[in-house]
């Protein structure tokens, strides 16, 4: 059994994004490319984003702190702590309205 504090490695990777010059830092805290279930902390700076791209699978945003946007080309949610954001199906992108730390969670096919 693994256990992990999502808000220790949320913090972590707060000062990381902090310091690098794309406002990100992430750390995959279960599963991988190899499995069909991933789950990835993401930590974004205020103004900091994830530019437009294709989910490899079913997926959802969980915001663990600050406030973040998903958007599409014809749709935008916002969330904040605690809210829980599913990813659509076409290409999307995530905005950082605030400091901010969130789970990615994808399941991918076969």
């Amino acid at each position: 059994m693994k256990k992990l504090s999502l808000h220790a490695t949320a913090r972590n990777l707060s000062a990381a994004a902090a310091n690098a010059s794309s406002g990100r830092a992430s750390e995959t805290v279960y599963g991988g490319h190899a499995n069909r279930l991933r789950q990835t902390v993401i930590a974004l700076t205020e103004g900091s984003r994830l530019a437009p791209h294709e989910s490899p699978g079913e997926a959802t945003v969980i915001v663990l702190h600050g406030r973040v946007r998903l958007t599409t080309a014809s749709d935008a949610w916002e969330g904040r702590e605690g809210d829980l954001i599913v990813v659509p199906n076409q290409t999307h992108g995530l905005e950082a309205l605030t400091d901010a730390s969130v789970i990615l969670t994808v399941a991918t096919s076969g």
